[in-house]
């Protein structure tokens, strides 16, 4: 991509981004990462910089030694409080420690690279290339290549030039600790050089290591503690990685793996080849063509967010969300900012925020044929059950699994609660993070067993949990939290949250549809005596089914509306008059804060509700409101106010849903369609009966094509109406509509 060359003659959606100038910014950067290591390049020839990130560093806080609160043997008298109408009896559930944040996310260090003689800007670009994850910046005289190998966890940097550099690794970033204990290590390697930043926690053993072996062609290495000196030389290779470990690292086992990978005659582009058959395979899967201006295609990102009613826009961002989403997965999913950060204040801990964030970002995963981010999530899942264990038995006296609110990837417990924000009270958190993973099995046409075991655990405390009963013998689910919301006139900690019983529900059945058994009738039976959803005097679906409790509807979340979306338990197919009440509560929904996950989120259940107008009038909030940097990432606020991936990560899924919904018998064809997006194409959708989806639509009608892996009949809606569908596993369909 140029300035001037293939975005101006492009047929179709440019996958990357560019800039004419260096980032003046961190939140400017380019981005690329492999879900582990993470890298914002600058871009500046004369003194880039690129900041490195590694997904485990998490600053020690007193979090890594905290425990969720014992309380089971208080609950009994809390509930029985709340079920006689003391509707502030859940204050009281507490062991009444302050609030203690998760152990905050990071920056590690940055890669200094400095010419000697500071030469001119002519010719100057930067890019980030979404196929292949690699950020470059060029001039006349100068080269600069960039990505994050998913082959071999490096990060691998190519300097091509005549002009001589000073590289170091320099910790001082904003917001670094004074008291950071930091150690460097320059040494002489037959390839050039070897550099080491050690950081050691103020009063912690633990550390971080960076170690960044430096490769010279045709020149030499002279070393300049911290740095070296590069003299001569025509190409420089710098390979990187970063470990965080208790007590020493063994610096020279790692400077061996970093030596091995150039072994054999190794170089960049065999490294990057190596990389590009997991990346490029990945990313190339789904692809949207909204048929977008060639000359809009060809402008730099800085300047195309500017025009927020451009279709080139979407599809840039497009483009740009499933490229972040999957350079952040890999060892976890997506934090709050993604895997990057320049600033060791991050906001929010940069957190795994579990109440809606985490499953914003990646809830189009499934969908748009990303199931290393999928299998990120269940990783994080996998690695932190025993911490859900504890949750459930600690706080609740149950069996089974209870998954926090937060967590900062160590720690899975239930710690960060304050009166405002009971968060230990949420016991809905499970059911959302297995979602994915349960949409993924239905996709591929089997069932994990390592999720069908997490599914039993949380089955298995229901049992436990479900035990109170109102007079008309319903299950009522006490204490219950709808995040992070409170009924008017009440406490936060209240009854029957619409979320806990549509989460409880689906929960408890999906987990008998893992099961067959006696286990499979009791968890159905025990779903089958949860109270339904409650419609309010203004004909809206209760954000609380208990009556007495208000409505509170100025609030960024939208937990009440989960059966909506992401579960299909509210529909206008099968259930109108939810769906119709749960409409009359996404109108009366205020932004409150103007949260870009508040607006995303909005959009989502309005897609569901087949309401276009609704989903664009969502996106217009985040794409008018300046939420866009130039490196594509996101912020929380408007006036880019806050790095956080949410908007960059959960818009490809807005769009996505408005355009095709599926379930494991049903297809809905353009649902909700933003009217400015007048014609456009969709390819490789997956869908939840097994089956590959190409779309493309005009305003005289639609054409899909269908790839069955399965042979079954499902329902397909459109604005036509509904029509059965027989499918045969391998053999396309097509399908051509009119007029939508």
């Amino acid at each position: 991509m140029t300035a001037t060359g293939p975005a101006t003659t492009a047929t179709g959606p440019v996958h990357g981004t560019w800039e004419p100038v260096p980032a003046g910014r961190w939140e400017d950067a380019f981005l690329s990462g492999n879900g582990r290591h993470g890298t914002l390049v600058f871009g500046d020839p004369n003194a880039d910089r690129v900041i490195v990130t590694q997904h485990t560093l998490v600053r020690p806080n007193g979090g890594e030694h905290a425990r969720p609160p014992r309380l089971a043997a208080e609950l009994a008298d809390v509930q029985d409080r709340l079920l006689a109408g003391d509707l502030k009896a859940a204050e009281t559930f507490t062991d009444g420690r302050p609030l203690q944040w998760v152990q905050p996310f990071h920056p590690a260090f940055q890669i200094r690279l400095r010419r000697r003689s500071p030469g001119g800007a002519d010719g100057y670009q930067r890019q980030v290339d979404f196929t292949t994850g690699e950020v470059t910046a060029t001039t006349d005289d100068w080269t600069s290549r960039l990505f994050v190998s998913r082959a071999d966890d490096v990060i691998v940097q190519r300097i091509t030039t005549t002009a001589d550099l000073d590289i170091s690794l320099d910790h001082r970033l904003p917001g670094v600790p004074r008291t950071l204990g930091v150690g460097h290590g320059a040494l002489r390697t037959p390839e050039g050089a070897l550099l080491t930043l050690r950081a050691r926690y103020p009063d912690s053993d633990r550390a971080y290591t960076g170690v960044t072996l430096v490769a010279v062609t045709g020149g030499t290495a002279e070393l300049t503690p911290p740095g070296v000196r590069i003299t001569g030389a025509t190409d420089v290779l710098l390979l990187t990685r970063i470990r965080r470990h208790t007590g020493e690292l063994d610096v020279s086992a790692e400077t061996r793996e970093l030596r091995e990978l150039l072994a054999d005659g190794q170089s960049y582009d065999s490294l990057l080849a190596r990389h590009l058959d997991l990346h490029r395979t990945a990313y190339n899967r789904v692809t949207l063509d909204l048929a977008a201006d060639p000359a809009e295609r060809a402008l730099p990102g800085s300047e195309l967010v500017k025009r927020p009613s451009q279709a080139a826009l979407l599809e840039r961002l497009f483009a740009a969300g499933r490229y972040h989403l999957l350079s952040a997965s890999g060892l976890n999913p997506p934090r709050l900012t993604g895997l990057w950060t320049g600033d060791w204040d991050t906001a929010w801990s940069g957190a795994f925020t579990n109440d809606a964030n985490v499953n914003l970002q990646t809830a189009s995963a499934p969908a748009a044929a990303l199931p290393e981010v999928t299998e990120a999530c269940a990783e994080l899942m996998r690695r932190q059950l025993h911490d859900w264990r504890e949750n459930a038995r600690t706080v609740f006296g149950a069996r089974g699994a209870v998954a926090p609110a937060h967590s900062d990837g160590e720690s899975g417990l239930s710690y960060h609660f304050s009166r405002e924000y009971p968060l230990h009270l949420w016991t809905a958190g499970a059911d959302w993070l297995l979602k994915p993973l349960v949409d993924h099995d239905e996709i591929r046409g089997g069932r994990d067993p390592r999720t069908a075991a997490v599914l039993a655990e949380v089955a298995a405390f229901y049992e436990d949990f479900l035990t109170r009963t109102d007079t008309d013998g319903r299950i009522v689910i006490v204490p219950s939290y709808s995040p992070e919301n409170r009924p008017a006139g009440a406490s936060w900690g209240a009854l029957n949250a619409a979320m806990d019983l549509s989460a409880a529900r689906h929960a408890l059945r999906t987990a008998a549809d893992y099961h067959p058994g006696p286990d499979a009738d009791r968890w159905r039976a025990l779903a089958d005596r949860l109270p339904p959803h409650r419609i309010n005097a203004d004909g809206a679906l209760a954000e609380w089914a208990w009556p007495g409790l208000d409505d509170s509807y100025d609030h960024r979340h939208l937990s009440h509306l989960y059966g909506v979306w992401p579960l299909d338990e509210i529909t206008p197919y099968d259930t109108p008059e939810l769906a119709a009440a749960a409409h009359r509560a996404l109108e009366l929904r205020g932004a409150e804060n103007d949260s870009a996950h508040g607006h995303l989120h909005h959009a989502l259940i309005a897609a569901r509700l087949r309401d276009g107008e609704r989903v664009a009038a969502a996106l217009a909030r985040v794409l008018d409101g300046d939420f866009f940097h130039a490196s594509l990432m996101s912020s929380h606020y408007p006036d880019r106010d806050v790095y956080n991936a949410d908007a960059a990560h959960a818009l490809p899924a807005v769009l996505i849903e408005a355009l095709v919904q599926s379930t494991p018998g049903r297809l809905v064809l353009l649902p909700a369609l933003p009217a400015a997006l007048a014609q456009g194409r969709l390819h490789g959708i997956r869908t939840r009966f097994g089956a590959e989806l190409d779309l493309s639509w005009t305003p005289d009608g639609a054409r899909a094509v269908l790839k069955p892996h399965r042979t079954l009949r499902i329902d397909l809606w459109t604005s036509s109406g509904a029509q059965p569908l027989d499918l045969v596993a391998g053999e396309d369909h097509v399908l051509t509509l009119g007029t939508w």
